[in-house]
């Protein structure tokens, strides 16, 4: 069975760190591109990073957001940094096919579409307190 579960969210005061894992089970991300997406109360969720694991490309939104693969082949992390209130969101991965050329990540997160990746995961919360 194919799932993705992203973790690491919790309670953090402003300018506090967490790191966001997102792990597989079922396939390996080879030749998936990896979208870090998040969604606020009252919000539509945007993105935020991807990871291209056929070309290695990866792209944040922001300087605060890292994206990083991980040493096995189903898992890839998101570094989130000085962390801000307005970043209290529910966090989720998810994965879609790379297409025959390039990883299909826009240099742009924010541009892409939720709703056409491939595979999702449950999200994990991240509150950050003032």
């Amino acid at each position: 069975e194919v799932q993705l579960q992203a973790s690491g969210g919790g309670l953090v005061q402003a300018g506090g760190s967490l790191r966001l894992s997102c792990t597989a089970s079922g396939f390996t991300f080879d030749d998936y591109k990896i979208g870090w997406f998040r969604q606020a109360p009252g919000k539509e969720r945007e993105g935020i990073a991807c990871i291209g694991y056929n070309d290695d490309s990866i792209y944040s939104a922001e300087d605060r957001f890292t994206a990083s693969k991980g040493d096995a082949k189903n898992t890839v992390y998101l570094q989130l940094t000085n962390l801000k209130p307005e970043d209290t969101a529910v966090y989720h991965c998810a994965a879609e096919r790379s297409p025959a050329y390039g990883s299909g990540c826009p240099v742009n997160p924010r541009s892409m579409n939720y709703y056409a990746m491939d595979f999702w995961g449950q999200g994990t919360q991240v509150t950050v307190s003032s």
